[in-house]
C-alpha cells in the first residue's frame, strides 16, 4: 500500500515537471503581463492639450521604470483638483502656480507643486478682426473669466494699450479694475475651455497656450501679441504637476516629474508646438 501512494506521488511530480517545461514556448509573453500587472499606477487628471500630450509620451520611458501611467483628460479647471484632493488621482497637470494657490485659498484644498514642467505663453488672437490696428468703440474681446487668467489677459490687453487697470491691481485684476476704456471694448468673462467656441463672434480672444493649440491657432503666426518668453508672467505662470500635500516627495511623483523634464520630452515639446508650450527650466 505504502508503496503504492509512494509511486502515485512520484507520477504526480513528474506530472507537474512536464507541464512546467512545456510551458516554456510561452513564457516570455506571460513574464510581459506579469510585469505589466505589476506596474506601479501613477494616476493624472490633465487637460487636452499640450498636457495629455506631453503625457502620453512620458508613458514608454515610465514604463521602463516600472510605472503604468494612466492619464484622464478634463475639460475645465476646477474637476481635476477636486479628483486630487479627494484622493481619487495621484497628481493633476494642466495649471500653473497663480492658479493653483488661488484654487487653495478659494476652496480650502491642500494641492502643492511637485515640480515645473512648462508655460505657455498667454496671447490675443483674432476673431472677427485681424489686427489691433482695427479696434473699434464697443468691439468685444473674450478672456478667461478664472481669477489669475483674467488678471493675466488684462494685463495682456493693458500692455498692448487696449486699456488701463488701477495702479497695483496685478495678478488679482478683474474688469472692475478698469480705470481707463477709451474704446468701452466690452470684455466678456467665459470659462478658459468655452473661449475658442466664440473665435467667429467677438472682435478678439485672449488665450493661453493650450486653448489656443485647440482652437488651431499658432503662436508665432496667428497672434497679434503675447508675452515675452524671458517675461516675468512667462516665469510666473509655469505649469506644474501638482499633488496631495506630503505626496511631492513619493518615488512616482518624482519619478514622473523626472521623465516630464527629462530630454526626451524637452526635445518632443520644442519640435511640437511652434512656440505654443516651452519647457521650463529651474
Amino acid at each position: 500500500m505504502k508503496k503504492r501512494v509512494l509511486a502515485g506521488l512520484l507520477i504526480s511530480v513528474f506530472a507537474v515537471s512536464a507541464l512546467a517545461g512545456c510551458g516554456g514556448s510561452s513564457s516570455a509573453p506571460k513574464a510581459t503581463e506579469a510585469a505589466a500587472a505589476d506596474a506601479e499606477v501613477i494616476t493624472v487628471a490633465a487637460s487636452a492639450t499640450p498636457h495629455a500630450e506631453i503625457l502620453e509620451q512620458a508613458k514608454p520611458i515610465l514604463a521602463e521604470q516600472g510605472y503604468d501611467l494612466q492619464v484622464t483628460v478634463f475639460n475645465g479647471y476646477v474637476q481635476p483638483n477636486e479628483v486630487v484632493e479627494a484622493g481619487e488621482f495621484d497628481a493633476n497637470y494642466f495649471q500653473h502656480i497663480p492658479y493653483l494657490e488661488s484654487f487653495n485659498a478659494e476652496k480650502g484644498t491642500h494641492l502643492v507643486n511637485a515640480g515645473g514642467i512648462h508655460y505657455e505663453p498667454f496671447g490675443i488672437y483674432p476673431g472677427t478682426k485681424k489686427d489691433l490696428s482695427e479696434v473699434a468703440d464697443g468691439d468685444v474681446i473674450a478672456v478667461p473669466n478664472d481669477t489669475t487668467n483674467e488678471a493675466r489677459a488684462l494685463l495682456l490687453l493693458q500692455d498692448n494699450g487696449l486699456l488701463t487697470l488701477k495702479e497695483g491691481a496685478g495678478l488679482e485684476a478683474t474688469v472692475n479694475d478698469i480705470t481707463e476704456n477709451p474704446h468701452n471694448l466690452k470684455i466678456q468673462e467665459l470659462e478658459a475651455a468655452q473661449i475658442p467656441h466664440v473665435v467667429g463672434e467677438v472682435a478678439f480672444v485672449v488665450l493661453n497656450g493650450n486653448y489656443a493649440l485647440e482652437a488651431g491657432f499658432s503662436v508665432s503666426k496667428d497672434s497679434l501679441a503675447y508675452e515675452s518668453s524671458d517675461s516675468e508672467a512667462a516665469k510666473t505662470y509655469v505649469n506644474v504637476i501638482a499633488v496631495y500635500e506630503g505626496n511631492e516627495n513619493s518615488d512616482k511623483i518624482k519619478a514622473l516629474v523626472d521623465v516630464l523634464k527629462s530630454d526626451a520630452i524637452t526635445q518632443y515639446i520644442n519640435d511640437t508646438y511652434d512656440g505654443a508650450v516651452i519647457p521650463f527650466e529651474d
